[in-house]
């Protein structure tokens, strides 16, 4: 039997998208030999499967799993909503949220080389990329940890079209819990003005005494008007300020002081964003494939 080399195994894997473990065997049965190994994994329909690694996944789900002090939020692709939807890509979520809130992987990459029955978290992606005909891909995750005196909220929107995941110190789950839900309502893209930076800070002052200029405002009171915009703004984004959605008398931060807690931090997905979208054109591809 020919010996198979780590450098062979990289080689075939880089080149047909399949796992370590499927690489392996396939170069295995053919003795080395890289082109019999390819038609190994296309007859087993792996290959198939890496073929759609160009496409686009821009659909799917999130989802959060909490153990203890450690949660887990999590966001899983597919390529049509159709796919998210179904038993195997749920399944598959399931298990790489409770993979990743198990073993705590720096990043994707090393997420993907967690061990699972069947080899690698990748070999069960690429499984599960057969079984649905769409390319199934991990795009991200997040690991929080909490302390003993604080509590994690989580909450799915749309069946985990939006997640959120809060901590509160003191208080508890169900306050950490209202936040949540208020975090995947409103998207506010800080925790309180003390995480704005400087820049962002000075290039909207710019913004508003412009604005403010251009509106033929007295000198003397510009920068008066400009500070009561900046805070207004301010309030807007930062989740701290804002009102809270159950009870718009108050904001977040004074909901969460009302139950003797304290805000800590938030972190919310939502699928497909930042993703750009490829836009197709059916009757484009069909004379593509005319003039071919």
């Amino acid at each position: 039997m020919a010996e198979i080399s780590a450098k062979q195994v990289m080689e075939l894997r880089k080149k047909s998208g399949a796992g370590i473990m499927d690489a392996k065997k396939a170069l295995v049965a053919s003795e080395g030999d890289m082109d019999k190994a390819m038609d190994y994994l296309r007859e087993k329909g792996i290959a198939k499967a890496a073929k759609k690694s160009d496409r686009i996944a821009a659909e799917g789900l999130t989802d959060i799993v909490v153990k203890g002090n450690t949660a887990a939020i999590v966001e899983l692709n597919s390529e049509t909503d159709f796919v998210a939807a179904s038993d195997p890509f749920k399944a598959v979520l399931k298990d790489v949220a409770n993979l990743i809130v198990d073993n705590k992987p720096a990043d994707v990459e090393a997420a993907l080389e967690l061990k699972t029955a069947n080899g690698t978290l990748n070999d069960d992606l690429i499984a599960t990329t057969q079984k649905t005909g769409e390319k199934v891909s991990l795009r991200r995750f997040t690991i929080v940890e909490k302390n003993d005196n604080e509590n994690f909220g989580a909450y799915l929107h749309q069946g985990g079209r939006i997640a959120a995941l809060t901590v509160v110190e003191g208080a508890d789950e169900v306050t950490a819990k209202d936040v949540a839900m208020h975090v995947a309502a409103v998207n506010p893209e800080f925790l309180d003005r003390s995480e704005v930076s400087d820049e962002r800070l000075a290039h909207e002052r710019a913004i508003f005494k412009e604005e403010t200029l251009n509106e033929g405002k007295p000198a003397n009171i510009v920068d008066k008007i400009v500070e009561g915009r900046l805070n207004k703004f301010l309030s807007q984004i930062c989740l701290a300020d804002q009102d809270f959605v159950k009870d718009p008398d108050l904001t977040v931060e004074k909901y969460v002081a009302s139950k003797d807690g304290k805000l800590k931090s938030f972190i919310r997905y939502e699928v497909g964003e930042g993703i750009e979208k490829k836009q197709t054109n059916l009757a484009e591809e069909i004379k593509e494939q005319l003039n071919k």
